[in-house]
C-alpha cells in the first residue's frame, strides 16, 4: 500500500511558475512508476507527466518545454516543475503511484492515488 500527499499548489498569475511536491509513503518508493495527472472542471482527467523508476519521463504535448517531472527516491518524493503556466493550465492536480519498471500514460495504469492540489492560474 502507497499513500501519496501532493503539496505546492496555490494560484498564480500566468507567466508564473510552481512547483508540486508529492511525498510517498513505503520503503519501495524506488521501484514505482509515477504520473501528474490533471482534472480542469468538466474536463476528463489527463496525463501531465509520468517518471519511471529507472528516470526515464514522458510529457504530454501541451506541456513539453514547460515542465519538468523528476523524483528523489531518498526523499520517497516526486516533483513537478512548472514554468510558463497557462491560464489553461488551471486544474486539480493529482499525483499517481503504480509498482514495476515502465511509463504508464492512462489513468487506469496507476494503482494509487493522492487527494489532489489546486492549481490556479490568473490572467
Amino acid at each position: 500500500q502507497v499513500q501519496l500527499v501532493e503539496s505546492g499548489g496555490g494560484l498564480v498569475q500566468a507567466g508564473g511558475s510552481l512547483r508540486l511536491s508529492c511525498a510517498a509513503s513505503g520503503r519501495t518508493f524506488s521501484s514505482y512508476g509515477m504520473g501528474w495527472f490533471r482534472q480542469a472542471p468538466g474536463k476528463e482527467r489527463e496525463l501531465v507527466a509520468s517518471i519511471s523508476s529507472g528516470g526515464s519521463t514522458y510529457y504530454a504535448d501541451s506541456v513539453k518545454g514547460r515542465f519538468g517531472i523528476s523524483r528523489d527516491n531518498a526523499k520517497n518524493t516526486v516533483y513537478l516543475q512548472m514554468n510558463s503556466l497557462k491560464t489553461e493550465d488551471t486544474a486539480n492536480y493529482y499525483c499517481a503511484a503504480r509498482f514495476g519498471y515502465g511509463l504508464w500514460y492512462v489513468s487506469s495504469d496507476y494503482a494509487y492515488w493522492g487527494q489532489g492540489t489546486q492549481v490556479t492560474v490568473s490572467s
